[in-house]
């Protein structure tokens, strides 16, 4: 199976597939960690320059030219992916591994306004909806729809775990769409890709809506990390009272974010009940991890925020 027939790859595309189609060849894994994780590491006396391809290719390392195989500098000069520093070579993408599937997405620091974010959330998300689509598995004709795919983490594992289904992913960010095309071609499985905010312009109704979107308030309103309002849950709430609109009966919604937790209050699951009460749907919530990105408490946006919780809320419709 291959990626939608409407857009067609051009060498570049082309070049970062064989890419990874090498490194799966050759047993390449790389987990990639939090940014204040990997700004640590690299920092050591012994990580200035990288030693082996997942220096290269994970750590986002400067190299020697002799550091990489032939075949992987060949794909990266064919890409227009690697580039000339003061340091030596660098990558301008990584490669991570998630469920034996390799992810292209951007290089270490993630400052562009078009990055491509990749990290442990991408790895709780792809194990929240593994568990909901084997517990509860989808019909043949379902449609499925990651909603802000990024380096289509969402839409790859769903399609994996439900290959019956039609997956459609949608992304603002053309750069996310373009790699998670390219990630789905080497995972084999076939998606179609839209570029929009949210769901506008996909059609039919919506069996299953995934989401994980930012939730963190970005001072530089960068369109992978900013969650607007309610301390960055705005975008969440948002994107997840749009998908309930357009939900089959007995449809849900998977979403996975963050919600800050204001004098013990969460304001995110109080609002998501009364939007599920709304539309008479069942709501499940509960909190994954209690406490992330307590460096993010230090700004002025938190001085009210107790913490950041990360949660996963499942919305499911009324059945037919």
């Amino acid at each position: 199976m291959e990626i939608e027939t409407a857009v067609r790859p051009d060498e570049t595309d082309t070049a970062l597939l064989d890419l990874l189609r090498q490194l799966h060849q050759q047993g390449y894994r790389f987990v990639t960690p939090t940014p204040a994780t990997h700004a640590r590491v690299i920092a050591r006396a012994d990580r200035t320059m990288a030693r082996s391809i997942e220096d290269a290719l994970g750590w986002s390392l400067p190299f020697a030219r002799d550091t990489l195989p032939q075949p992987l500098l060949t794909y990266l000069d064919a890409a227009g992916m690697i580039e000339r520093t003061a340091e030596g070579w660098r990558s301008r993408v990584r490669v991570s591994t998630l469920h034996d599937t390799l992810y292209l997405h951007s290089a270490y620091p993630t400052d562009a306004q078009d990055a491509v974010f990749f990290g442990p959330d991408s790895y709780r998300f792809a194990d929240l909806i593994a568990r909901e689509l084997h517990a509860e598995p989808v019909q043949t004709d379902a449609h499925i729809v990651d909603i802000g795919t990024g380096a289509g983490v969402g839409a790859i594992v769903a399609s994996q775990c439900s290959p019956q289904a039609r997956v459609t992913m949608t992304d603002i960010n053309s750069q996310a769409l373009r790699l998670a095309r390219i990630n789905a071609r080497a995972a084999n499985v076939r998606i179609d890709a839209m570029e929009t905010p949210g769901i506008e312009g996909v059609e039919g109704d919506i069996d299953v809506a995934m989401i994980n979107p930012p939730y963190i308030i970005d001072e530089d309103a960068r369109t992978y990390r900013d969650g607007g309002g309610m301390h960055g849950a705005q975008l969440s709430l948002d994107l997840t009272d749009a998908a309930l609109g357009r939900l089959r009966p007995g449809g849900r919604v998977i979403l996975y974010t963050g919600s800050a937790i204001v004098r013990g209050q969460d304001r995110l699951q109080t609002a998501l009940a009364q939007r599920a009460a709304h539309r008479g749907c069942r709501l499940r919530y509960r909190e994954l991890d209690p406490d992330v990105f307590g460096e993010e408490l230090e700004k002025p946006a938190y001085a009210d925020v107790d913490r950041i919780a990360l949660v996963a809320a499942i919305l499911t419709a009324a059945g037919r």
